[in-house]
C-alpha cells in the first residue's frame, strides 16, 4: 500500500476544557509526523456539548485540567461514553489519555475533598486523590518500543491503580508514575493508553508515536507499511537529554 493510499483521522476530545502543559503538542506530533510522510491526516475537535462519531475517527486523544474543567469533561464523556466504547473495543481505534484524561479513561477520580468523579472505565484503573504532589521529569521504559526508554513529565496529586484488566503503559525508572509505590506508569488495554506524562510526550518520544500511528495504520487498513524514516535530530536530542534527568 503506497502512502497516498492512506488517510488517517485523529479526534482531540475537550481542547476547550482539558489543553495544560503543551498536551497539544501531541496532536501536532501525530499530525506532522503523518504528513512529513505524505499521508493524508484529517483532525477534528469534539467540544462541550457535541457527539463523537465513532465510525470516523482513527486515533483519539484527551489531555489533562484544572479540577473544574475535569468536572465538566467527565460529564461530557459520560454522555459519549457509549459511542466511545464502540470506537475503543469494536473498532480498537487509538487512544491516547494524559493526566486528567487518562484518570477519567479509567473507572473513577475520587478526588481529595469533592464528589467522585465517575469515568467511563475504558481503562481497568481507579484514581485517589492523595497528600502529596508528583512532579519532575519521569524515565520509564515501554518494553513494546525497540529503543525502549521513555521521558516525560509529570505533575500530579491522583494516586491511579490497576486492576487485573489494563497493564502498565511503562515501567519507572525515575520518578513516581501512577502511585510512587509499585513502579508502574500509565496503563494500557488494546489499543488504549493512558499517562500522566507531558512534555509533550510524543514530541520527545518520536518512536512512540510512529507506534501509535502505526497501531492506527494497521487496524484501519488491516496491513503493515513500514515507515518513512524522518530525520528526528532534534527529537532525539529532546530525548536525550531528559534521560535520567532529575527535576
Amino acid at each position: 500500500m503506497e502512502n497516498s493510499e492512506i488517510k488517517i483521522s485523529i479526534c482531540h476530545l475537550y481542547p476547550d476544557l482539558l489543553n495544560i502543559y503543551g498536551d497539544m503538542g501531541n496532536v501536532l506530533a501525530l499530525k506532522n509526523r503523518l504528513l512529513w510522510r505524505d499521508i493524508e491526516v484529517e483532525v477534528s475537535e469534539v467540544h462541550a456539548g457535541e457527539r463523537v462519531n465513532y465510525k470516523k475517527h482513527d486515533i483519539y486523544f484527551i489531555g489533562g485540567g484544572q479540577d473544574q474543567q475535569q468536572i465538566a469533561a467527565a460529564m461530557e464523556l459520560q454522555k459519549n461514553k457509549d459511542a466511545i466504547f464502540k470506537a475503543a473495543v469494536d473498532n480498537e481505534s487509538v487512544f491516547l489519555g494524559i493526566c486528567g484524561g487518562y484518570q477519567l479513561l479509567g473507572h473513577y477520580y475520587q478526588p481529595y475533598e469533592g464528589d467522585k468523579l465517575s469515568g467511563i472505565g475504558l481503562l481497568d484503573v481507579y484514581t485517589e486523590a492523595g497528600k502529596t504532589r508528583f512532579i519532575g521529569n519521569v524515565t520509564a521504559q515501554a518494553k513494546f518500543l525497540k529503543r525502549k526508554t521513555i521521558v516525560g513529565f509529570e505533575n500530579h496529586s491522583g494516586l491511579t491503580y490497576l486492576n487485573s484488566g489494563a497493564e502498565p503503559f511503562m515501567k519507572v525508572k525515575i520518578g513516581n508514575g501512577n502511585n510512587g509505590k509499585d513502579k508502574s506508569e500509565g496503563a494500557r488495554y488494546k489499543n488504549v493508553f493512558g499517562t500522566y506524562l507531558h512534555g509533550p510526550l510524543l514530541p520527545k518520544n518520536p518512536e512512540l508515536c510512529d507506534y501509535l500511528i502505526s497501531l492506527a495504520i494497521r487496524k484501519k487498513y488491516g496491513c503493515e507499511i513500514s515507515l518513512l524514516k524522518l530525520n528526528d535530530d532534534i527529537e532525539t536530542f529532546a530525548h536525550k537529554d531528559r534521560v535520567g534527568v532529575k527535576y
